[in-house]
């Protein structure tokens, strides 16, 4: 049986948390960069540049089809996973983005001081533009590749 550190020694396995990781902390530098100061829910939170969704998943294909052959079945199977967080990301998800977004201004402009309804907004930054994923899709990419040449 495998330990926790075993696991945790899987180098594909690290590099995709690494590029997750590293996302997220672009992420932040975006958001300072954007607003000034830094929003540590853009840092933690889903949504925006770069996907780290699109990054852990493609750290991961990338990883795969360099250990295993771009030939193997593992490759395919992480390919279409990756495909398919990718799909959800810029499609679904941002979608139920747009829709939250719409329905707080709902709520603001026609329900404010008439109803006693729940203060609580909806998260609006749910999903992915395609160039914040494919921004996510590089990094995924290119983590992988510097860490099988080093």
């Amino acid at each position: 049986m495998q330990t926790l550190g075993e696991i945790f020694r899987n180098p594909i396995l690290v590099n995709s948390f690494l590029a997750c990781f590293l996302a997220q902390g672009i992420k932040g530098v975006v958001d300072v960069i954007q607003h000034g100061k830094l929003n540590l829910r853009s840092v933690l939170g889903s949504g925006g540049m770069p996907s780290s969704h699109s990054a852990l998943v493609t750290a991961l294909a990338t990883g795969v089809g360099l250990r295993e052959g771009w030939d193997s079945t593992a490759f395919a199977m992480a390919t279409v996973f990756a495909i398919i967080v990718m799909y959800d990301a810029t499609g679904v998800r941002q979608a139920a983005g747009k829709q939250a977004k719409l329905l707080n201004q709902i709520i603001e402009e026609l329900f404010h001081d008439e109803h006693h309804l729940n203060e609580e907004r909806l998260k609006e930054l749910l999903g992915h533009t395609p160039v914040q994923v494919v921004a996510g899709c590089a990094l995924g990419i290119a983590v992988a590749l510097i860490a099988t040449w080093i």
